[in-house]
């Protein structure tokens, strides 16, 4: 019985076939071999080899004979055949013995289009090069990256993601999910909101390579913000909107004092990170405010400017020698070198100065009328913004009102606190029978204000014992503010914001074994949401180390 070969090779099977009885002639493969033998030897390749280079003949003969065409195609002797991966199947599934067998069957050659059928549903313009993991039978589905991410690669490199079939449909449906919760603007609203609170980082990263009067500027409306010792250029530029509220003059003087004290830090080579974050403009802020306020000469006295400018340019240096001392305990300067710089000038000047003169400040010589029946309601609600206010010296409400927008842009919290100290300290004024009328211009509360934001959620990470200890620590603020007004009034000079001072740095340096009253290191100060998530992570690394340490 004649044994024909099938498909592509059929020219093939029709010379290798043979009759029962007949004598076998030795063609194909088999005479190539034989034919080849010696020069296989002579050039020391091994019998296994040879033999991978008969298989490799069989295989050049088969895939490039037509039907009918010529009797032997021999392939030339440096010849090395390569083939698609389908046909490398097909060879290696031959066992070597068949191939060196005369009486063997010939070869047969399955269909190609069977072995394609793998890959009728992957995108073919691609093309990988073979490899002998290619064919191994447990290789996972290769699937093909999608058409616009081929174009932002390399084109001449081939990319082959390996995924199996459950992480494809997981990767699908959190896809959709994201493109649903895109669609409804809830990510983006929160992105959006997430760039102005806080610290606004990401504004001061991109400012990085930008030009140096931006960032200046940027330098200069955190610095402006800091006297509410809030981090935030916008909180900065509300705040301004704020002055020209309260009065124009102010805010250019005040202004002036934040750009010269910003300059002097740069000239004087000081930390860059404090002068990005404004931390030596605020202090000048406060004294070119503050000049201005007590100045009685009229608005826009141009050469007020100098002084101003002069005593600016000395708050770094201030700042800088307070800083090496307390840097020992970790504590801040807070507005030590403003108070410093004013109480000097105006001391120096004083009521009856010629060219500068000052508000005249005396003692109380007499005893106050006060008539509880007279208070007002509505001035002393009205009283809880302006305390807001006085922080920057200023005595309109609506001010009060648009710092309070400021703080709360930055810090809900610090708000929160904000409006509690200016209420402790109006309470507290009533409580030693001050004046309506000081009451009533927040005179009592702004110390008040800075203390409970401080203790209250700022250098303490925000529990409610550090709730009720910024409380605390508002009380007695108001009555240091009131101890000190009385006494500096005999020199002639306001208190500016002694009180604040000397009460926090006295609740920053109390120490206690209560793990709820936790007091951040400095350089880990940012604001109060992330100064408690940060308490937060401490606390847990803690718990987490304790058993392993018992």
């Amino acid at each position: 019985m004649a044994v024909l070969g099938l498909g592509p090779c059929s020219g093939l099977g029709r010379r290798t076939a043979h009759l029962e009885g007949e004598p076998e002639a030795m063609v194909g493969p088999e005479a190539y071999r034989l034919e080849q033998g010696t020069r296989y030897r002579g050039k020391g390749i091994s019998p296994t080899r040879a033999a991978l280079g008969e298989r490799a003949g069989a295989a050049f003969t088969c895939f490039l004979s037509p039907p009918g065409g010529p009797e032997e195609v021999v392939p030339p002797s440096d010849f090395r055949p390569t083939w698609p991966d389908p046909l490398a199947q097909l060879v290696s599934s031959r066992p070597l013995k068949d191939m060196s067998d005369p009486h063997s069957r010939p070869l047969q050659v399955e269909p190609l289009s069977d072995k394609y059928k793998l890959y009728e549903s992957e995108p073919t313009s691609p093309s990988w090069p073979s490899s002998p993991q290619d064919t191994h039978p447990a290789l996972p589905l290769l699937e093909m990256p999608e058409e616009k991410d081929l174009q932002s690669t390399n084109e001449e490199s081939h990319i082959v993601k390996i995924e199996k079939p459950t992480e494809r449909s997981k990767r699908r449906e959190s896809g959709a999910a994201c493109q649903g919760s895109t669609g409804r603007g809830g990510l983006s609203l929160f992105q959006a909101v997430g760039y102005l609170t806080g610290e606004m980082k990401e504004y001061r990263s991109w400012l990085k390579d930008k030009a140096l009067a931006l960032q200046f500027t940027d330098w200069v409306l955190r610095g402006t913000a800091q006297v509410m010792l809030v981090n935030n250029p916008l909180s900065g530029v509300i705040v301004f909107i704020g002055l020209l509220i309260q009065n124009p003059w102010w805010t250019i003087s005040g202004g002036l004092g934040a750009v010269v004290s910003t300059l002097t830090a740069l000239v004087l080579s000081q930390d860059r990170s404090a002068i990005a974050s404004g931390l030596h403009g605020y202090n000048g802020m406060l004294v070119g405010l503050l000049m201005a306020v007590f100045s009685e000469k009229l608005d826009y006295y141009w050469w007020l400017l100098f002084p101003v400018a002069f005593t600016a340019m000395a708050c770094p240096v201030l700042s800088s020698a307070l800083n090496s001392m307390f840097s020992k305990w970790d504590l801040p300067v807070f507005t030590l070198p403003f108070n410093i710089a004013v109480t000097l000038y105006l001391a120096a000047t004083g009521h009856y100065n010629l060219f500068f003169p000052t508000t005249l400040v005396e003692p109380v010589s007499s005893v106050p009328n006060i008539t509880w029946t007279e208070i007002e309601m509505p001035l002393l609600l009205q009283a809880i913004p302006i305390g807001v206010g006085q922080v920057y010296g200023c005595d309109n409400p609506w001010t009060g009102g648009v710092f309070l927008v400021a703080l709360f842009v930055s810090s809900p919290l610090l708000c929160l606190h904000a409006a509690i100290g200016s209420v402790v300290g109006m309470l507290a004024a009533l409580t030693v029978a001050t004046p309506f009328e000081t009451i009533y211009l927040g005179l009592c509360s702004y110390n008040c204000v800075l203390a409970c934001i401080a203790i209250g959620g700022m250098f303490y990470a925000l529990t409610w014992q550090t709730h009720l200890l910024a409380l605390i620590c508002a009380l007695f603020c108001a009555y240091t503010g009131a101890a000190l007004s009385k006494i500096m009034s005999v020199i002639g000079v306001p208190p500016g914001t002694w009180a604040f001072c000397f009460s926090t740095l006295i609740f920053l340096l109390l120490t206690t074994d209560n793990p709820a009253i936790y007091r951040l290191p400095l350089s880990k100060v940012t604001y109060p949401e992330a100064n408690r998530i940060y308490y937060l992570t401490v606390k847990s690394s803690e718990e987490e180390k304790a058993p392993s340490g018992d």
